[in-house]
């Protein structure tokens, strides 16, 4: 059987495409996923931006200036932020809540922090 020549094998027809479906389903899942990090990483900045003014309201607060300052401040480290504060024992809490979206999901975050109450 010298010199015979055979004829070429097809592929299996049924498993053309294959790749494309897989790619069409993988890619906006990666997507998803890339969005909700952006996201979330995007939260976690706005928490720690919302830490650092609750700590520079309770200051504030605690040295005696009007809330209206404090208010201020917060207006300036996390827009969107609200300012809520109370004093018991010598002490000023301020808490900041703040609002960010996660794939369009309103979540809660807080900070709080205290000051020793010297002008109240």
């Amino acid at each position: 059987m010298t010199g015979v020549a055979r004829p070429p094998r097809r592929t299996a027809s049924r498993d053309r495409g294959a790749v494309t479906a897989e790619t069409a389903i993988a890619i906006p899942a990666v997507v998803l996923v890339l969005v909700a990090s952006l996201q979330g990483l995007g939260a976690a900045t706005l928490l720690l931006r919302a830490q650092d003014a609750a700590a520079d309201a309770a200051r504030s607060l605690a040295r005696g200036d009007p809330d209206g300052a404090a208010a201020a401040q917060i207006a300036a480290a996390a827009p969107g932020g609200r300012l809520r504060f109370e004093g018991s024992g010598g002490m000023v809490c301020a808490t900041v809540s703040v609002r960010p979206r996660i794939l369009s999901i309103p979540i809660e975050l807080d900070a709080r922090s205290c000051a020793l109450d010297e002008g109240r």
